[in-house]
């Protein structure tokens, strides 16, 4: 007998069968199941075997969590079920069914956003990195002198050089930073706009023309809009009869996810009406050319209106008189929406607010990586009650290192959910860190850089108001998941 054999054959039973999966396949740790009537899996007998550290749900899938030995174990399930491995595009359609409206919106947003975050992440490492060189001034490099005048801010205090000031080679690296820091950021319709394409099944490279066209050197860039606004010196093009703004959408998120569905549509709809010998020259031009109309005279003007009133509200929340009070339930509920998927929402909010906001910066980013700090201190906690219990060790420790460093998953779905005080510690830790965060003002450049290396996108101004809120994330989950467990507080029945 295998090593897995005995647990794959009592899985397959325990979800229900091999009649009640309608797909199946599996990632770097859990097996992940669409079945047919998710009501059928046996939750509670599936934690207890020997080989599964933990199961969820999530966007319509049955997910047991099953460690690094995962692609051992399909195949002893897969040997056993007679079911064969699925893609997990189809596991993602077969599992559709099992959603509501909700959760296939913010399913379909998560999987807009999921192909770009490697490139907004090496953005926001490559800010942060730039935030040290120009941002952060340093008392052993000297006073900052500027036409012979020595600096000194409000308070009559020095200003002090930074490394730019002093060094021109790391002036030089600075200022060739730009170069992707601005691809990925200014240009990120153009990102979208191809992930939007690339979930609809449409054709890619006219998602991706459709980006640039929003982004174009031709069009006034968005970051000068509202001045030339003002000043009404706005480029136009010009047809005569009516003028029509050239403005572009430079990472605004909004307008370019609003364009790439329209083109998605477009070319859906042509596909089906348009006779297939004619379709490759009609169906592109037919479905791009009005989408780029529609995207300058329509869908880009809305969606900026619907991107300033979303990222209006939230920053009301993060700076008007109750900001603490926000801080605090962002700060708690976080992980709560990372279990919903309505967590993805928070990133097009976050890009919102860069673009919007005069300090192109915004204060959610901060809080999500305070949360999540937090998760990965609750599962230390858990780790050092446990540490004693090799098999446990095999679940905490991992999770712990992917939370500090901003994947929060499977420390929520291995560990803290599971035995739920931890998850309680997590959830105030990072809600009290969140109200001082917001007390404190605490501001991000970017996005992407989570957990512990989060720091490095925080604006200097900010940067030691959030190494105090990082140490309340970092110590009190941990103190209250020991505290809960010696105290027996929101144990339940499940023992550490």
């Amino acid at each position: 007998m295998s090593k897995f054999e005995q647990d794959a054959k009592a899985l397959l039973d325990l979800v229900g069968g091999k009649d009640n999966i309608a797909a199946v396949t599996h990632c770097a740790t859990r097996m992940r199941f669409a079945l047919v009537d998710p009501a059928k899996a046996k939750v509670a007998d599936i934690e207890k075997l020997a080989s599964v550290k933990g199961t969820f749900t999530q966007a319509g899938q049955f997910q047991v969590i099953i460690g690094n030995a995962v692609s051992e174990f399909y195949k002893d399930f897969a040997r056993l079920s007679g079911v064969s491995e699925a893609s997990k595009e189809d596991v993602k359609r077969a599992s559709e069914k099992n959603q509501n409206k909700l959760q296939k919106a913010m399913a379909f947003l998560a999987e807009i956003f999921a192909p770009i975050i490697p490139a907004i992440i090496v953005g926001g490492l490559i800010l942060g990195f730039r935030n040290v060189l120009e941002g952060v001034g340093f008392e052993a490099l000297g006073q900052k002198v500027v036409d012979g005048v020595a600096l000194t801010n409000a308070a009559g205090e020095p200003v002090w050089n930074t490394i730019t000031d002093v060094s021109q080679f790391w002036s030089g690296v600075n200022h060739f930073l730009w170069l992707p820091g601005e691809a990925i950021f200014h240009f990120l319709p153009v990102g979208i706009v191809w992930a939007v394409t690339r979930k609809m099944g449409t054709t890619q490279i006219l998602g991706i023309v459709l980006g640039l066209t929003l982004v174009s050197p031709q069009l006034l860039n968005a970051y000068g809009a509202a001045d030339a606004l003002a000043e009404g010196t706005v480029p136009q093009w010009d047809f005569g009869f009516f003028k029509l703004n050239m403005i572009g959408y430079q990472a605004q998120v909004i307008p370019a996810m609003l364009a790439g569905l329209a083109l998605g549509y477009l070319e859906k709809f042509w596909r089906k009406h348009v006779p297939e010998m004619l379709s490759m020259i009609l169906v592109p031009f037919l479905s791009l050319l009005p989408a780029v109309i529609l995207a300058h005279t329509v869908l880009g003007p809305i969606g900026w209106w619907l991107g300033n009133i979303i990222s209006t509200v939230v920053l009301a929340g993060l700076t008007g008189p109750l900001k603490w009070l926000f801080g605090a339930i962002f700060g708690a509920l976080y992980s709560p929406l990372v279990i919903t998927g309505l967590h993805h929402m928070t990133n097009a909010i976050d890009s919102q607010l860069i673009a919007d906001t005069a300090s192109k910066t915004t204060g959610l980013w901060p809080m999500i990586a305070l949360s999540n700090i937090a998760q990965g201190s609750a599962v230390v906690g858990y780790w050092w009650l446990t540490r004693h219990d090799e098999e446990e060790s095999q679940v905490t420790i991992p999770s712990f290192v992917s939370a500090y460093l901003g994947v929060t998953e499977p420390a929520m779905f291995g560990v803290t959910l599971k035995y739920v005080y931890p998850f309680v510690a997590a959830m105030i830790g990072s809600g009290i860190a969140g109200l001082l965060c917001t007390t404190f003002d605490v501001q991000a450049t970017s996005i992407g850089v989570g957990g512990l290396p989060g720091f490095l996108v925080i604006t200097p101004e900010t940067m030691i108001s959030f190494i105090i809120c990082m140490a309340v994330a970092f110590i009190l989950p941990l103190v209250l998941t020991i505290t809960f467990k010696k105290a027996n507080l929101f144990t339940g029945s499940k023992k550490a």
